[in-house]
C-alpha cells in the first residue's frame, strides 16, 4: 500500500514537471518605442540632463522639513493608496491560487458505510456485498441478521488524487502567467499611486502657500488703500480735491476687501484640499505661513537624454504587464483545442470492521485517468481565441498609448521648465518697476500734480504685478513637481 501510495503522488507531480515547459502562448515581444529617442528642441526647452528621476529619493527631492512631514503623514494616511496597496494583496492572492493548479491536491478521507437490506431481499447476494469504491466484501461475521433483515457496515480510509489536470499544452501555464503579470501590475499600479500622491501632496502643500501669501498681498493691498481713502476724504473735506477722487479711491478699497474675501475663501479650500490628500488635519506647525520665503526649495529632476527613461515609469509598465498577460491568454485559448487529461485515484484501507481498517490484506487502490477531446463547442473555442487575441492588440494600443502620454506630459513639463525661471525673473522685474512707479504717482498725486486716476492706476499695477510674482514662483515650483512625477520619481 505504501508503494502504491507513492506511485499515486508520483505520477502526476512527474507529469507535471514534464509539461510545465510547454505553453502555446505567443513568444512576447515589446513593442517599438512609438515616440521620437530625444525630446523637442527649442527656444522653450532647457538643455537636458543625463540621469532617471526614478534614481532621486522623494526626500533628496523634497528637500524642506516641513513639506517632508506633510507627504510623510499622506503616506501613512491616504486611503487611495490604501486600496492600491490592498490591491496588491489581493492579485498576489490570486495568482497563488491559479498558480497551485499545477500541482496535484493530495486529500485524506475517511468512511463509515451503514447498510440495512430488507427481509425481501436478506437472501439476495449473500456471498457478498459491494463496498464503497467499488470494492467487494464477504459478509460471513460482518452482517447481523435480525428478523429476516441484514445490517452491513464498511469502514474506508483513504488518499488521493482527484481530477488533476496535465498541463500537457500549457494552458494553466498560461492562466499562471497571466495571473502573475496582474500581480506585477499591481505592484506598478501601487508604485504611480505613490508617486502620484507625493506629488499632489507637495502640489496641495505649494499651492496653499501661494495662496497665503496672495492673501498676505491682499491684506496688505486692503490696508494701503484705506489708508489712501482716509487721506482722500480730508484733502476732500479741505477742499483740495473732488468728490471723483473720493469715489475712486472708495471703490479702490471695496475691490481690495472683495479681493482679501475671495483670497480668505481660496486659502480655506486650499487647506481642505491639503488634509483630504493627507487623510487627516495637518498640524498647523508644518503649514506654510505665507510669507515670500514660504515656498519650500525643491532640487532640480534630471530629465535624462534619451526618451526611453520613460519606459520605465510606473504606469507604462503597468501597462506592459497587463499586455504580457493578455499575450498569455492566447495560449490558453489555444491549449482549449487540444484534449485534456485528467487524473484521479487514491488508495488506503478497506475493512467490513473498524478494528481491522489498518490490518494486512486491508489494501485498496483505485486510479481512473480521463481523456477529454473537444469535438464541437459550438464555436466557443474559436471566439474565445479571437477574444484573446483582440484583447492583446488592445493591450498593445494601450501600452503605446500610455508611452505617448508620457511623452507629451514629459516634454511639456520640460517647455515649462525652459522658461519658468525667466518668467520669474521678468515678473520680479515688473513687481520692481511697477513699485517705483507707484510711489511716483503717489507723490506726483499729493502735490497735485496727477489725477487720482493715475495713482489708481499704479495701485492696481502693483497689485496685479506681486500676485503673478506669487504664481510664477508657484508655477515654478509646480513645474519641478510634474517632472518629478512625470519621469517616474523615486519613492524610497
Amino acid at each position: 500500500m505504501t508503494r502504491t501510495l507513492r506511485t499515486l503522488c508520483a505520477a502526476p507531480a512527474l507529469a507535471a514537471l514534464l509539461s510545465g515547459c510547454v505553453t502555446l502562448a505567443p513568444k512576447y515581444q515589446r513593442p517599438a518605442n512609438p515616440t521620437p529617442a530625444s525630446w523637442p528642441q527649442g527656444a522653450a526647452y532647457a538643455p537636458t540632463q543625463d540621469g532617471k528621476a526614478a534614481d532621486l529619493a522623494w526626500r533628496d527631492f523634497f528637500t524642506d522639513p516641513k513639506l517632508q512631514a506633510v507627504i510623510a503623514l499622506a503616506l501613512k494616511n491616504n486611503r487611495d493608496l490604501r486600496v492600491s496597496l490592498l490591491n496588491i494583496t489581493e492579485t498576489r492572492a490570486q495568482y497563488q491560487v491559479q498558480r497551485a493548479d499545477l500541482f496535484p491536491a493530495v486529500n485524506a478521507s475517511a468512511n463509515a458505510v451503514s447498510e440495512r437490506s430488507p427481509k425481501g431481499l436478506s437472501s439476495i447476494g449473500s456471498t457478498g456485498a459491494t463496498g464503497a469504491a467499488g470494492a467487494s466484501a464477504t459478509t460471513t461475521g460482518a452482517a447481523a441478521v435480525a428478523d429476516g433483515k441484514r445490517d452491513i457496515r464498511i469502514y474506508t480510509a483513504q488518499v488521493g488524487v482527484s481530477a488533476y489536470e496535465l498541463d500537457l499544452w500549457g494552458r494553466v501555464r498560461s492562466l499562471t502567467r497571466q495571473a502573475f503579470e496582474q500581480y506585477l501590475a499591481s505592484k506598478d499600479a501601487a508604485r504611480s499611486a505613490r508617486i502620484s500622491l507625493i506629488s499632489e501632496t507637495a502640489t496641495d502643500y505649494l499651492t496653499l502657500g501661494a495662496d497665503r501669501q496672495k492673501l498676505k498681498v491682499a491684506e496688505d493691498t486692503l490696508k494701503s488703500d484705506e489708508e489712501t481713502l482716509s487721506i482722500t476724504r480730508a484733502r476732500f473735506e479741505h477742499g483740495i480735491v473732488s468728490e471723483l477722487d473720493v469715489r475712486q479711491a472708495e471703490t479702490a478699497a471695496d475691490q481690495a476687501r472683495a479681493d482679501l474675501l475671495a483670497a480668505t475663501t481660496q486659502a480655506a479650500q486650499d487647506l481642505n484640499a491639503l488634509n483630504l490628500v493627507v487623510g487627516s488635519s495637518t498640524p498647523d506647525a508644518l503649514l506654510p505661513d505665507g510669507q515670500d520665503d514660504s515656498l519650500p526649495t525643491l532640487a532640480d529632476v534630471p530629465a535624462g537624454l534619451s526618451s526611453d527613461v520613460l519606459l520605465d515609469r510606473p504606469d507604462v509598465r503597468e501597462a506592459e504587464h497587463q499586455l504580457i498577460g493578455d499575450n498569455a491568454n492566447i495560449g490558453a485559448a489555444r491549449a482549449a483545442f487540444f484534449p485534456t487529461i485528467s487524473l484521479t485515484g487514491d488508495t488506503g484501507s478497506e475493512s467490513l470492521y473498524l478494528d481491522k481498517l489498518f490490518q494486512p490484506g486491508s489494501g485498496a487502490w483505485t486510479f481512473a485517468p480521463t481523456i477529454t477531446l473537444p469535438i464541437f463547442a459550438g464555436g466557443k473555442n474559436i471566439a474565445n481565441l479571437k477574444l484573446a487575441k483582440a484583447q492583446r492588440d488592445t493591450a498593445v494600443a494601450q501600452y503605446e498609448y500610455a508611452v505617448q502620454t508620457a511623452f507629451r506630459e514629459t516634454a511639456d513639463a520640460l517647455a515649462q521648465r525652459g522658461t519658468a525661471v525667466r518668467q520669474i525673473e521678468a515678473q520680479e522685474d515688473l513687481v520692481k518697476s511697477a513699485g517705483v512707479a507707484l510711489k511716483l504717482s503717489q507723490a506726483r498725486y499729493q502735490r497735485g500734480v496727477d489725477t487720482y486716476l493715475t495713482l489708481l492706476t499704479a495701485q492696481r499695477t502693483y497689485y496685479t504685478a506681486q500676485q503673478g510674482l506669487v504664481s510664477a514662483r508657484l508655477t515654478r515650483a509646480s513645474n519641478l513637481v510634474t517632472l518629478y512625477r512625470v519621469l517616474g520619481g523615486g519613492v524610497k
